[in-house]
C-alpha cells in the first residue's frame, strides 16, 4: 500500500506499509449515481446535481458529504435486507484506505491500473495542467464511461474523488485488515477532524488520480467533485 519515492507525484503521506487483508469484500463496479440515490433516499440533501458539474441518473453523485453517504449506506442496507436481497450478516459502507487501494489497483504495482501515465482515454481527468480555469471548465461523465481495471472495475481514476471510511492519518497504517474508522488523526486547524478521500477527479491534474493518491477533507463538507462509491463486506 502507498508508492515508492521514485513515483512521480508522490507525496509524504504515501510511504509504502505492507498490508493483509484476511477476508474477502465486493466493490462497486462504479461510483453510486445519481439514480441509485434518488431510489434509496429520494432526495438531495443539499445542493442539487447540474448540467454544470454533470446531471443524469447514470452519472456520479455530488455534493454529498462523509455522513450523508453512510446514511446512504444503512438505508440501502435496510431496503436490500427487506427484500431478502442481501444475505444475513453483509453489509454495505464506505470502504477503508486498504480495500479500496487493493481495488483500484487490481494486481498492478504502477502508478495507476493502466500503468505510469494516464491518457483522457483512460479516465475523466484534466490531464497535466495547473491551470485551474481550464480544469474548471471539465465535469464528470456517466459511471461507466472509461475502461475497466483489470478486475472489472471503472472510474476509480477520476471522475469524482471518493470517499472512504478512514480518518486522515499522515502515515498510512499497515498490519492486518487496517481500518482507522474511529481512530481520529491529528487535528485540523479549526479542530475538525478530516476523512480520505481517493482517486483523484474531473478537476485535478494526473498524479493526483494515482492508485496510492490521498487527500484529506473534513466529514461535514461537500464538493461538487466529491463522491463515493460503496463495498459488501461482512460483518
Amino acid at each position: 500500500m502507498g508508492s515508492p519515492a521514485t513515483e512521480r507525484g508522490h507525496r509524504a503521506d504515501e510511504v509504502q506499509v505492507e498490508v493483509t487483508l484476511s477476508t474477502g469484500f465486493w466493490t462497486a463496479k462504479h461510483e453510486v449515481t445519481q439514480g441509485l440515490w434518488k431510489r434509496v433516499n429520494g432526495t438531495f440533501p443539499d445542493r442539487l446535481p447540474s448540467a454544470e458539474f454533470g446531471e443524469g441518473d447514470e452519472f456520479p453523485v455530488y455534493w454529498i458529504n462523509f455522513d450523508e453517504a453512510e446514511r446512504f449506506c444503512s438505508a440501502l442496507n435496510r431496503s436490500l435486507q427487506r427484500s431478502g436481497a442481501l444475505p444475513a450478516g453483509w453489509e454495505f459502507r464506505l470502504p477503508t484506505e486498504a480495500q479500496w487501494e487493493y481495488a483500484c489497483r487490481a494486481g498492478t504495482t504502477t502508478a495507476t491500473c493502466f500503468g505510469d501515465t494516464l491518457g483522457a482515454h483512460q479516465a475523466n481527468f484534466a490531464g497535466e495542467t495547473n491551470d485551474r480555469a481550464v480544469r474548471a471548465r471539465g465535469s464528470s461523465r456517466k459511471v461507466g464511461s472509461y475502461p475497466a481495471n483489470p478486475w472489472g472495475s471503472q472510474d476509480m481514476h477520476g471522475n469524482v474523488w471518493e470517499w472512504c471510511r478512514d480518518y486522515y492519518h499522515a502515515q498510512l497504517p499497515g498490519g492486518t485488515d487496517p481500518d482507522l474508522y474511529e481512530s481520529r488523526g491529528a487535528p485540523n486547524r479549526d479542530g475538525t477532524y478530516s476523512r480520505v478521500r481517493r482517486g483523484g477527479a474531473w478537476i485535478e491534474e494526473g498524479w493526483a488520480c494515482r492508485s496510492a493518491c490521498r487527500l484529506r477533507y473534513e466529514s461535514h463538507r461537500r464538493s461538487d467533485h466529491i463522491g463515493f462509491r460503496v463495498v459488501v463486506v461482512e460483518r
